[in-house]
């Protein structure tokens, strides 16, 4: 944030404020969120100032001062014993990514990057790409990192080893890798990871309940290479279906039994739960955020994360009250909830929050509580399919059927739930 504001400027103390309601009101214009706030802030009721007053002072703030704010509310937030949240004594989090449409200016495309055809050319617009450390049982958002379209989520999620000590972590199959085992594990964290059928392949040693030992080498090294790490592999279907491959440093078999953690891979959906709040709920269902300068793309997408992280917070708080589990509080009443009681919330932040969460949980059970969540059934099927003329589209080529280990594990889908 720069120094020296002249007199009369928008504070920024203020820009901070309206930084997160752009967020907040996310579909709205920069009128419409100023017309929110003024109402209840002295000296700026008689005059809003205009859009370019707002850029400026945007851009004075800067994304530091958001990327602090969200460094220093964020974190886990589950208390003990708290359903979906610790196994076995350890906090569980997913590690995952996304990505939000930003304006497609030379800036943004130069600086971010973004999707291309078959033939290189661009298509779609820039994006930002986003990795979290999940909490699974709450959606807190306990680290994040903020990159470029052509940026690799593996190399983002290295970079929050240092946050996941203690915790089981649990990734999907495209961030297996030898650095970010090492660092995961040499943080104090432990890794429950999908792989590819060609990581680990070859059995150094079964062990009794069928797992087996294996190495995962760095790329174009040999197994034996010295550089490498012994991984434990639990390999289950569920109704005969595909062959899912796991990798865990938990080697103990009595321990950490190898079906409880086949089932607790299912927890790693609980990050794409929390992406949707942010992409469809909050921001809207494929809305382009509004920055189009790189550094206030940044600095939007870190609201984001302050006002996801503020609203799963209230979910905890006033689930914790009712003793109910913070999956059946809606977040997207919480999130009408909140943006309808902003405007009366401004003058008196402070006093105001206690009778607010009142206020909530007086509705938990007549409006906010959603009931025992579904149990999630989807078909793995493309919903924004390629146009058909598109050059990038290929007709998929099926390689031969993979022969299924006589020692993989069949669970039952109720196990998953």
């Amino acid at each position: 944030m720069r120094r020296g504001v002249k007199p009369g400027a928008l504070s920024p103390r203020f820009m901070v404020y309206f930084t997160l309601a752009l967020a907040l009101f996310a579909q709205d214009s920069y009128d419409d969120v100023a017309e929110n706030l003024v109402g209840a802030l002295e000296g700026m009721h008689e005059t809003v100032p205009n859009r370019a007053s707002f850029t400026r002072a945007r851009q004075r703030l800067g994304p530091e001062v958001l990327e602090a704010l969200f460094r220093r509310i964020g974190g886990a937030m589950a208390p003990d014993g708290l359903g979906g949240s610790f196994w076995r004594g350890m906090r569980l989090a997913a590690v995952n990514g996304f990505v939000l449409d930003v304006p497609d200016s030379e800036a943004n495309r130069a600086f971010f990057g973004g999707p291309t055809d078959a033939r290189k050319a661009e298509a779609g617009f820039p994006q930002v790409r986003v990795v979290t450390l999940t909490e699974t049982g709450t959606h807190a958002s306990i680290d994040a990192r903020i990159g470029g379209f052509n940026g690799g989520e593996r190399e983002l999620a290295v970079q929050m080893a240092g946050s996941a000590a203690g915790m089981l972590v649990i990734m999907d199959r495209g961030f297996p890798g030898v650095e970010l085992w090492k660092a995961y594990t040499g943080a104090g964290a432990h890794l429950l990871l999908r792989a590819r059928s060609t990581v680990a392949s070859r059995p150094m040693k079964v062990l009794p309940d069928g797992s087996y030992l294996g190495r995962m080498s760095l790329a174009g090294q040999r197994a034996s290479h010295p550089g490498g790490v012994t991984v434990r592999v639990i390999e289950y279907r569920v109704n005969g279906d595909e062959v899912i491959r796991l990798l865990t440093d938990l080697m103990d078999v009595e321990a950490y039994p190898a079906a409880e953690l086949a089932a607790l891979y299912h927890e790693r959906w609980e990050a794409e739960s929390a992406y949707r709040q942010v992409k469809t709920f909050q921001r809207g269902p494929q809305q382009v955020l509004r920055s189009t300068a790189p550094a206030l793309a940044r600095q939007e997408v870190w609201a984001h994360m302050v006002v996801h992280h503020c609203l799963n917070r209230i979910i905890v708080r006033v689930a914790g009250g009712e003793r109910i589990d913070p999956d059946r509080i809606s977040f997207v009443k919480v999130l009408k909830h909140v943006r309808r009681s902003v405007l009366t919330q401004a003058k008196d932040a402070v006093s105001a929050v206690g009778s607010f969460l009142a206020m909530l949980e007086n509705k938990v059970r007549r409006k906010l509580d959603s009931g025992p969540r579904r149990h999630r059934t989807a078909p793995r099927v493309l919903k924004r399919p390629d146009s058909k003329y598109s050059p990038s589209v290929k007709k998929r080529q099926h390689g031969p059927t993979r022969r299924v280990p006589a020692n993989v594990i069949t669970l039952n889908p109720v196990m998953l739930h």
